[in-house]
């Protein structure tokens, strides 16, 4: 059985493109009986910025903690849990000015941990988080892959690897504001790749 945990992250909920991929791969993986799903939505379910009372949280021993820091804590332990209980990590981003949305920002905050899912040695940090392969699913209103314009993409692998997450593959869907047949077109071939891709979990 392989676990997926699927991440949303548009404000335009089902009328937001990548939310139209996550849905297209939640679709195709539901007609697998060998792929379980789990799905967030940090939009609907969001989480406030991080602040210095919850950071310093998690460096108080669970044991010592007071029901205040608890509950502070709590919000990143579930989410720990939940992406280690999975085994392919989706995650459906919009570009938003030239960035990831800042839900979506506040959900890796809690998930990028120092000694629990990376931690630092001598040689650098060292991911913690083993087995696991990421697929993103990114929806853009212009045309910006593998041009300088394009941050998002080594932002997010660049996270991913710091929790030990290398096996990274990308789906784009780009120019979706740039005419009807452009998008159409698009949304095809993203379609198509992440058919192939569901195929292969």
């Amino acid at each position: 059985m392989t676990r997926a945990l699927v991440i949303t992250s548009s404000i335009l909920a089902e009328n937001g493109q990548s939310n139209a991929l996550a849905n297209h791969f939640v679709k195709q993986a539901s007609t697998r009986t060998t792929i379980e799903l789990t799905q967030r939505d940090v939009v609907k379910h969001s989480l406030p910025h991080l602040d210095l009372s919850e950071l310093g949280a998690w460096q108080v021993a669970a044991a010592e903690r007071t029901a205040e820091q608890q509950a502070l804590a709590a919000r990143s332990d579930e989410l720990l849990a939940e992406l280690r209980a999975n085994d392919v990590l989706v995650i459906a981003v919009p570009m938003y000015n030239l960035g990831i949305p800042s839900q979506l920002k506040a959900w890796f905050d809690r998930v990028l941990r120092a000694g629990e899912t990376f931690r630092y040695t001598e040689n650098g940090p060292q991911g913690l988080v083993e087995g696991k392969r990421a697929i993103i699913l990114a929806a853009r209103g212009g045309q910006y892959a593998g041009t300088e314009f394009d941050s998002q993409t080594p932002h997010l692998k660049t996270m991913l690897g710091l929790m030990g997450i290398s096996d990274v593959d990308v789906v784009f869907a780009e120019g979706l504001n740039m005419g009807g047949e452009q998008r159409d077109a698009s949304l095809k071939e993203a379609f198509q790749a992440i058919d192939q891709l569901v195929e292969g979990l």
